[in-house]
């Protein structure tokens, strides 16, 4: 497109800032992965216990990642994996989780999980637990998702298909 052509398409298509910047935003590439994510629930704990996890399922429409997880009910929150070592299961912090296109990842008891820990005050069945969660997409671009998560007994029955939530 020559200069004099984008000129006139400009004064004549886009009549205002705000119909430019959509255009460039357009130009600039592609948009961020939509992560979307399913049946989030905190553990609920007793009265000492100073560390639980979090569960949810997960699904990104691009090659993404979960970075990071922020919780203003705990002093620490990492995002972790219970491997097997020998005939022991161990939990230890990762840096990410992969979220490979259009696939639903778990976070489950026994496998990968965001923990909760210097937890702040117990927390107790039924409550909402706010989470933010920060991903990556391939371009190294970040997004949160904001969230509540309600908090089960430990023999709760999971309750699929409530709590979606959406990125930002």
């Amino acid at each position: 497109m020559s200069k004099t052509t984008a000129r006139l398409f400009c004064s004549r298509v886009l009549r205002t800032p705000v119909q430019a910047a959509l255009l460039a935003l357009v130009i600039a590439g592609p948009a961020l992965a939509q992560v979307t994510v399913k049946d989030a629930w905190v553990r609920a704990t007793v009265t000492q216990q100073k560390a639980t996890g979090a569960f949810m399922q997960l699904q990104s429409t691009s090659n993404a990642r979960l970075v990071e997880a922020r919780s203003p009910v705990a002093g620490v929150v990492e995002i972790h994996e219970m491997v097997m070592d020998g005939s022991t299961m161990r939990m230890r912090a990762v840096q990410g989780l992969d979220l490979p296109a259009g696939r639903s990842v778990e976070l489950k008891p026994g496998g990968y999980h965001v923990m909760l820990m210097d937890l702040k005050a117990p927390i107790a069945a039924g409550q909402d637990v706010p989470l933010t969660l920060v991903f990556e997409g391939a371009d190294k671009k970040r997004q949160t998702v904001d969230l509540k998560a309600s908090a089960r007994a430990l023999g709760a029955a999971p309750m699929h298909g409530h709590g979606h939530q959406h990125g930002k």
